[in-house]
């Protein structure tokens, strides 16, 4: 069963950043972009609320925190739902860790599904997925990783990614302001603001 999220990511600089919406543009299928409000909690499982354009969901993943194979459990949940799914972690006893506001674009390329972030106070960054069994996981992610070469970008080892986060997580807070999670509203609604740089000039 093909339940295993698998998935490589880099930090990139944002001149790569835009270069990678121009090929993504001429070269892989569009899915749409995405404007993202997601909490942290802080429990022993890494355990997530998030707020996006279409609804909200709490979410799970399993493992350690940047494995590149772990299985997610997702709960979906309706965008007004969002402020009752704060009271319900709130009522349990759980606090927010870390707040992040992020711009997603999606593609399809070659099989893959392709995740261009530019996440408010923290970076740029591509992120390659696919899923998979657990028994070839790390098959996949092996060629997840040779695709990802192919684009000219090495895989930013696990050790950066934990000492960007653990600075983040310190430091998020006067990073992004907490402005709120105001998103995006989805089609047929008139569109709010949303605290990061949106974009809208890159075709």
């Amino acid at each position: 069963m093909d339940d295993i999220e698998c998935e490589v990511r880099s930090f990139i600089s944002e001149g790569r950043y835009r270069e990678l919406i121009s090929f993504f543009n001429e070269n892989a299928e569009g899915r749409g972009e995405d404007e993202q409000v997601t909490y942290y909690y802080d429990t022993a499982q890494d355990l997530r609320i998030q707020l996006n354009r279409s609804g909200s969901k709490i979410w799970l993943k399993e493992g350690r925190l940047h494995d590149r194979s772990r299985k997610e459990i997702e709960v979906p949940c309706r965008r007004d739902d969002f402020g009752k799914l704060q009271e319900l972690f709130t009522a349990l006893g759980h606090e927010v860790e870390i707040k992040w506001y992020r711009k997603r674009r999606n593609y399809r390329w070659q099989g893959i599904d392709v995740a261009l972030d530019h996440t408010r106070g923290y970076g740029y960054i591509i992120e390659l997925e696919r899923k998979s069994s657990a028994t070839q996981a790390s098959g996949t992610v092996a060629d997840l990783e040779r695709r990802l070469r192919d684009l000219g970008i090495e895989p930013t080892p696990r050790e950066e990614f934990t000492r960007r986060y653990e600075e983040y997580r310190r430091e998020w807070r006067r990073l992004v302001g907490d402005e709120g999670p105001t998103v995006m509203a989805g089609p047929g609604r008139r569109p709010g603001p949303f605290p990061i740089d949106t974009d809208r000039q890159v075709q």
